[in-house]
């Protein structure tokens, strides 16, 4: 029985195939459902688990090399918002790029989808792995 790190065999099973340059996104709780890709929905109650805190959890056990994210999200939170993401994600390149015209198109090339409950606006995180 597994007593440590990620517990929930469905992310378990995701992260195991995810490879070279593979993209895997972490939404908010608004992400629209993308039928041709798996998606796992941790969302428990309003706000938990955040994104923040699903890739708190991720990032020791992968290697992602690159981020992607809606330039949105820097226009419409708050700068201590925007700054606690880049600290939870430490060395990995961040990219902002528009919503509807870049990022929501990176979407369905990803592995697969965790969406938790998180209400920051345009929280949305594409990874790729290194």
């Amino acid at each position: 029985m597994l007593k440590t790190g990620i517990l929930n065999p469905a992310i378990l099973s995701l992260i195991a195939r995810v490879r070279h340059t593979n993209m895997l996104v972490i939404a908010d709780r608004g992400f629209p459902f993308w039928p041709q890709i798996e998606t796992i929905d941790i969302s428990l109650v309003d706000g938990l688990p955040t994104v923040n805190q699903v890739l708190e959890a991720l990032l020791p056990a992968l290697d992602f090399g690159k981020a992607y994210m809606a330039e949105q999200f820097k226009e419409i939170n708050p700068a201590s918002v925007v700054e606690e993401r880049r600290k939870v994600l430490g060395n990995i390149e961040l990219t902002f790029e528009d919503h509807e015209a870049a990022f929501k198109k990176r979407v369905p090339s990803a592995i697969g989808l965790i969406r938790t409950a998180d209400t920051t606006h345009y929280s949305n995180i594409i990874l790729v792995s290194a």
